[in-house]
């Protein structure tokens, strides 16, 4: 729970600095570094994980490199410019992967720390579905509610249950 708990942390951090960027108070080049930071973060915990041969561990390093993905591709689209549409596509694939993350989890659920973990999933499917439409779908009108809905599940589905996790609280 503590890896959980550091990674969670840093998801924390990046969705701030991700909704921030999207208001326009922070650079998008700015941002990536956080972006790279965290990425760089998750991709080395979930292939740890990964490495470990235990069913759970490659289970929860799969869905672990969603977030590492995503925040590597961010971090590329803001330091080359490109558009984003790739990167909507497979926000589109994470939503359906999580929806179901989310179905799994609440099913197996037999503690506390488990139900807000399942309950996070369930809060991350619309915000990457929020990725999708402004990315891929270039709605952009939707950028803004995007934006507050990242800074919002960023205390509430990553720094603050990372930070209990780190303090054996959750």
């Amino acid at each position: 729970m503590a890896m959980q708990g550091l990674v969670l942390l840093y998801v924390g951090a990046v969705l701030f600095i991700n909704g921030l960027s999207m208001l326009g108070r922070i650079a998008p080049k700015e941002a990536a570094v956080m972006n790279l930071l965290t990425g760089g973060l998750s991709l080395f915990v979930s292939l740890h994980g990964a490495a470990s041969g235990q069913g759970a561990e490659i289970r929860a390093a799969a869905f672990g490199l969603l977030f590492s993905f995503t925040y590597l591709w961010v971090a590329y689209v803001n330091l080359s410019g490109q558009d984003g549409r790739g990167l909507g596509w497979f926000s589109l694939f994470v939503a359906a992967t999580a929806a179901l993350v989310t179905c799994d989890q609440f099913a197996a659920a037999q503690s506390a720390t488990d139900y807000v973990l399942a309950a996070c999933w369930a809060a991350w499917v619309p915000l990457w579905l929020g990725f999708f439409v402004i990315g891929a779908l270039r709605r952009m009108s939707w950028t803004r509610p995007v934006a507050w809905l990242a800074i919002v599940q960023a205390v509430l589905t990553a720094w603050l249950p990372g930070y209990l996790l780190l303090t054996g609280r959750l």
